[in-house]
C-alpha cells in the first residue's frame, strides 16, 4: 500500500514535494511516479553545464558530484549559520559549497588525502603570498631524490622539482601557504595537458599505473616533456581563486574528520540540520590504484587507508544502515539527509531501494527520491562512455527527515 494514504506527512514533505513536482527551472516537466510507497521525481532540477560552480571547486577528483547537487539542498533545506554535514566527503564539494553560502560545516573521510584536498580550500591564502611562496622555493628547495620509475609520466627536470616540493611538503610544518601549494601538486600530477605536471595520461581524477602509462607513451609514440612545475601551481592557483568569494563565506570554520563514517564520537547528537553525501558505490571505484600516486606524493600507504568496498548488495546495505544509525544520531529532529546513489553495474541494481530498506526502524522518515537527469560529460566522452546505457547517468538521491 502507499505510504502517502499510510502515514501523517509532514509540512515538509508537502512543501519539498510541491517544490519538486512544480520545478521548471530549465523547461522541463517533473515526472512523478513512486518507489517502494515514496515520491519518485525525476527532472533536470540543476544544470549540467561545465564551470557554473564557483573556481574554488575546480579540482579533480575520482567519483564526485557537481557543486550543484549539494546547493541544491543547502539552499532548501538551511538558512546562513546552520550546520551541513558529509560524511564522505571526498575532495570536499559539499563542505566548500555550505562555506560559499554562509554555511556552517563539518566533513569525515577515511582517507587522509580528502582533509588535504579540502581544507586549504576553506581557508585560501592570497595570490601574492602563493607567488612569493613559490619564487622562494624554486630557488631555495634542497635537492631530493625520487624513483626513476616515475620519469614513465615525467621529465627529468620536472621530476626533480616534484620530489623537491615532496621531501619539504613531508619535512616542515604545513602552514596555510604550504597546505595549499601541496593541495594544487596533488592535483596537477597526472593529466591530459600541458596544465599537468606529466606527459598525456588519463584523466585527472586517478593516475594509471607505471605499466599502463609505458604502454600509452609507446602507441602515442610520446616522451614526458619538460613543465614549470612552479609556473603551473602559479596558474592554477590563480585559476582556482579566479572567483571573488562572497561576502558570506565562512573562512576556515569548517571542520574535517579521519575515520569511518559509522563513527563519529567528535560530533554531538542532534548537532547537525543537513547532511548531503555520496557513498562509495559496491566497487565501482579502486580507490587505492586510482590515488597511488597521490598517496606517494603525500607520504601515504594508500593500501592503508581502509575505504569501504562492497561488491554484495547485503553488504553494502549493511554498511549504509550502520551509518544511518550514526546520521539519526547527529541529526537535530527535523534534520534532512540527503544521499545520493548512482547508476552501477550500468543500471541493474537500483541502490535507492537499497537505501530505503536501510533506514529500516530507525527515525528516518524518506521524503522523496529524487532523479537529476543528467546530459553527457566530458569525463563520459574521454572514457567512451555512452550516454543513457554505460556509467553513471543521474543522480539519484533519497532524501530523508529526521523524526
Amino acid at each position: 500500500m502507499d505510504r502517502e494514504s499510510t502515514a501523517e506527512r509532514s509540512a515538509t514533505e508537502d512543501q519539498f514535494a510541491a517544490g519538486l513536482a512544480a520545478f521548471d527551472a530549465f523547461g522541463r516537466a517533473t515526472r512523478r511516479s513512486a518507489l517502494d510507497g515514496v515520491a519518485l521525481f525525476e527532472n533536470e532540477f540543476w544544470t549540467a553545464r561545465q564551470r557554473q560552480a564557483h573556481s574554488l571547486h575546480e579540482i579533480s577528483y575520482r567519483a564526485c558530484f557537481k557543486p550543484q547537487l549539494p546547493r541544491f539542498f543547502i539552499e532548501r533545506f538551511t538558512a546562513p549559520g546552520d550546520m551541513v554535514y558529509d560524511p564522505f566527503a571526498g575532495r570536499g564539494t559539499t563542505l566548500i559549497e555550505a562555506a560559499l553560502l554562509g554555511r556552517r560545516a563539518i566533513g569525515n573521510d577515511v582517507n587522509p588525502l580528502s582533509g588535504m584536498l579540502t581544507l586549504p580550500r576553506l581557508d585560501p591564502p592570497s595570490l601574492e603570498a602563493i607567488a612569493e611562496r613559490l619564487a622562494r622555493q624554486a630557488r631555495e628547495l634542497p635537492e631530493a631524490e625520487a624513483d626513476p620509475a616515475l620519469l614513465t609520466f615525467y621529465h627529468p627536470e620536472t621530476l626533480r622539482d616534484i620530489a623537491r616540493l615532496r621531501r619539504h611538503f613531508l619535512a616542515a610544518d604545513v602552514d596555510a601557504v604550504d597546505a595549499w601549494l601541496r593541495m594544487v601538486c596533488l592535483n596537477r600530477l597526472t593529466g591530459h595537458s600541458s596544465g599537468f605536471f606529466s606527459v598525456y595520461t588519463l584523466p585527472p581524477n586517478q593516475a594509471v599505473s607505471l605499466e599502463r602509462q609505458r604502454k600509452i607513451n609507446e602507441q602515442r609514440g610520446q616522451v614526458p616533456p619538460q613543465r614549470d612545475v612552479f609556473a603551473i601551481l602559479r596558474k592554477k592557483s590563480a585559476a582556482l581563486l579566479k572567483d571573488p568569494l562572497p561576502a558570506g563565506f565562512r573562512r576556515g570554520a569548517a571542520r574535517l574528520l579521519t575515520g569511518p563514517a559509522e563513527r563519529t564520537p567528535e560530533i554531538a547528537d542532534n548537532r547537525v540540520d543537513l547532511i548531503v553525501t555520496s557513498p562509495p558505490f559496491l566497487d565501482v571505484v579502486d580507490y587505492p590504484s586510482d590515488n597511488w600516486l597521490r598517496c606517494w606524493f603525500a607520504g601515504i600507504a594508500p593500501n592503508s587507508v581502509p575505504i569501504a568496498l562492497h561488491r554484495a548488495l547485503p553488504d553494502w546495505q549493511g554498511f549504509v544502515a550502520r551509518c544511518f544509525a550514526e546520521f539519526a544520531r547527529i541529526l537535530r529532529p527535523g534534520g534532512i539527509l540527503a544521499f545520493e546513489v548512482g547508476e552501477v553495474r550500468r543500471g541493474k541494481i537500483a541502490l535507492e531501494q537499497a537505501v530505503l530498506r536501510a533506514a529500516g526502524d530507525l527515525p528516518l522518515s524518506p521524503l522523496a527520491v529524487v532523479v537529476n537527469s543528467q546530459s553527457f560529460t566530458k569525463t563520459a566522452n574521454c572514457w567512451g562512455v555512452d550516454n543513457n546505457s554505460k556509467g553513471t547517468n543521474s543522480n539519484r538521491i533519497v532524501v530523508f527527515e529526521r523524526r
